[in-house]
């Protein structure tokens, strides 16, 4: 049976500065070229750690350098319009971040004079900031010795103190943070927290980790102990929920494409998106589609046709989209969340990359 530590249990015998020094000079020869690593403006350093967030760097390289290039500051930012934002996001997916992100940044602009704020408990405070990004954003950017500790860190941590509790708790979350608070470097939190996130993004990888390269393999318990690959241990997640949708690219006699916006919350919201509905498994026909399509915009839809089958994987469900294109006739209403746009104007809208998918598919 595997019995619960406290604090003091589990950093018993821990040679706290050795391991400082061994993770932070690794870090300074070691430490990957990045875009955000090239000053410690904060700002910079928040759009980096929220895009990061479940999304790989690789992937966020390219995203960071275009969405500085548009909005450069702080107050850049906060001065844009939700679209252009959302455009400028467009494929990142998890768009909840940058809605939050827009919105925090206008409160900066508002009751910090544009400053992002040293103090923890009013940076912690902002729309969409939890522990993780409050700790990251002071520490490299301020030099605050206060925890950063995401998916990688609770890896590494959980494998250097044989640590078995479940990560996927928030208790065992607390739980390294309180450990991080007695062994950060408080000469350099800055790399002291990039080390680890480097550590697990690099060397201490899920399923094979890297020990013989590892620059604190002989502060970790894990290694000594063989278990290495054992941990972190985390529950499983619930099984993904399949969803089928019918959706099709609607042009009219102008040769507009209709578009929607989604709702204000939720799932993508506010982003735009083909019409589309959810498909009853027992009804596949496309008729009874363009009959839907017709009532819902008031139209007559005429000659569907099929543009293939796409699949769109979030954290919780899948979509499994089967999408048209079709014609409309007569009257084309808009409305706030409905719009009839030429191909060249439907360019500057966001939508999910599922519909970018469909719109390529549609013009090839």
């Amino acid at each position: 049976m595997i019995v619960k530590k406290n604090l003091q249990q589990i950093l018993d015998g821990f040679h706290i500065e050795q391991f400082q020094n061994d993770l932070i000079d690794w870090f300074t020869k070691e430490q990957r070229d990045l875009p955000w690593r090239k000053d410690r403006d904060p700002y910079k350093i928040w759009v980096s750690e929220v895009m990061l967030q479940q999304t790989r760097v690789d992937t966020v390289i390219p995203y960071f350098h275009k969405f500085m290039e548009k909005f450069p500051t702080l107050e850049a930012l906060a001065e844009a319009d939700e679209e252009e934002v959302l455009k400028a996001w467009e494929g990142l997916g998890y768009y909840s971040r940058v809605r939050n992100l827009h919105a925090a940044v206008k409160e900066v602009k508002e009751k910090y004079d544009g400053e992002v704020p040293r103090s923890k408990e009013q940076f912690s405070k902002l729309k969409g900031v939890g522990p993780y990004t409050t700790g990251a954003v002071l520490s490299i950017a301020y030099g605050i010795p206060e925890p950063a500790v995401d998916g990688n860190v609770m890896r590494v941590l959980s494998r250097i103190f044989l640590i078995w509790d479940d990560i996927a708790k928030v208790s065992t979350r607390k739980q390294f943070e309180e450990i991080v608070r007695h062994i950060i470097s408080r000469e350099n939190p800055s790399y002291f927290n990039q080390a680890l996130m480097e550590l697990g993004a690099l060397i201490c990888v899920p399923m094979n980790p890297l020990c013989l390269l590892c620059p604190v393999q002989a502060h970790c318990r894990a290694f000594h102990e063989g278990v290495e690959k054992e941990l972190p241990v985390k529950t499983k997640t619930k099984a993904t929920k399949k969803v089928y949708l019918r959706a099709v690219v609607l042009k009219n006699e102008e040769g507009r494409i209709l578009i929607r916006k989604r709702p204000s919350e939720g799932l993508l919201a506010n982003l735009w998106e083909f019409p589309n509905d959810e498909l009853p498994l027992q009804i596949e026909e496309a008729q009874a589609f363009a009959e839907w399509i017709s009532r819902e915009h008031n139209v007559v839809v005429q000659s569907l046709e099929p543009i293939g089958e796409f699949e769109h994987v979030f954290s919780h469900l899948i979509w499994h989209i089967t999408a048209y294109r079709g014609e409309a006739i007569g009257q084309t209403s808009e409305s706030e969340t409905s719009k009839w746009v030429t191909p060249e104007q439907l360019e500057t809208y966001a939508f999910p990359v599922s519909h970018q998918r469909i719109w390529k598919a549609y013009n090839e």
